[in-house]
C-alpha cells in the first residue's frame, strides 16, 4: 500500500529582512496508512512549515510533494485546495471553531463549497463517534478545551480524509484530556487513516508510531525517541 503523502527532497526557503532563511533542507517524510507519526524539534526547527508543506498550505521552494502518488507542486492553486479536501484534514492547537455555530455545524464547515446533502448525518455519526452524541447543538463556549478538541477532530474527519496533519494538538489541554485526544487519535489509525502530529508534548511519543525529530530544517535519518 502507497504512502498517501511524501515529502521527496523538499527545501523551503523565505526571503525576509535582506536574508534567505532555510526551514527545510532536503526533507524526505512519508506517512503510512494507518500510521500514527509524530514530529518534534525545538521551536523554529522547521516543524510547523514541514506540516504546511504536507497540508499543501505551502509549496516547496525545491522537490516533490505527493499525495495519493500524485505531484501536488504541479497543481494550480485550484487543485491544490481540491487535494486538501478530498485526502487531507487539519486539527490545530486553537481549536478555530465558530463561536455561534453549534458542533455539528462547525463539523460540517469543510463541507460548504460543495453540495452534500449527507454532511449532518455525517457529522453527527462523527461526534457521536468522538462520545459528543449529547452536545451536537452545543456551541464552543459550552464545551470543555477536551470538547473542543474532539469537535475539531470530527471537523477533520467529515471529508473522509487519508491524512490527517495535528498542530501541537494537546499544547491547550491538561494531562487527562490530552490522553484523552490521543486515545482519539488511536482510533482514527485504526479506521486506516495515516495521522502526522508536530508538537513539543513527550505525551505524544508514548500513543505515536513512530517519533521523527526535525532540527534546522533537517530529520534525523532514525527513528528517535523525545528528549
Amino acid at each position: 500500500m502507497s504512502a498517501p503523502l511524501r515529502l521527496r527532497d523538499v527545501v523551503k526557503r523565505y526571503d525576509g529582512g535582506g536574508e534567505t532563511v532555510t526551514a527545510l533542507d532536503g526533507v524526505d517524510f512519508a506517512v503510512q496508512p494507518g500510521e500514527f507519526a509524530a514530529v518534534v524539534g525545538p521551536s523554529g526547527s522547521g516543524k510547523s512549515t514541514m506540516l504546511h508543506t504536507l497540508g499543501l498550505l505551502d509549496v516547496p521552494t525545491v522537490g516533490t510533494v505527493l499525495v495519493d502518488g500524485r505531484d501536488a507542486t504541479t497543481m494550480t492553486d485550484r487543485e491544490r485546495t481540491r487535494a486538501r479536501r478530498e485526502y487531507i484534514g487539519f486539527v490545530f492547537q486553537q481549536f478555530y471553531l465558530i463561536d455561534t455555530l453549534t458542533a455539528v455545524e462547525n463539523v460540517t464547515l469543510p463541507t460548504v463549497y460543495h453540495d452534500d446533502p449527507t454532511a449532518d448525518e455525517r457529522a453527527q455519526a462523527l461526534l457521536g463517534r468522538v462520545g459528543l452524541g449529547d452536545r451536537l447543538g452545543h456551541t464552543p463556549d459550552e464545551l470543555s478545551g477536551g470538547q473542543k478538541q474532539r469537535v475539531a477532530i470530527a471537523r477533520a474527519l467529515v471529508n473522509d480524509p487519508d491524512v490527517v496533519l495535528a498542530d501541537e494538538p494537546t499544547g491547550n489541554l491538561d494531562r487527562d484530556t490530552g490522553r484523552q485526544v490521543l486515545t482519539e487519535f488511536e482510533q482514527v489509525t485504526d479506521r486506516g487513516v495515516a495521522l502526522v502530529a508536530v508538537t513539543h508534548d513527550p505525551l505524544v511519543a508514548d500513543y505515536a508510531d513512530r517519533t521523527v525529530r526535525i532540527v534546522d530544517g533537517q530529520l534525523t535519518p532514525k527513528e528517535v525517541e523525545m528528549a
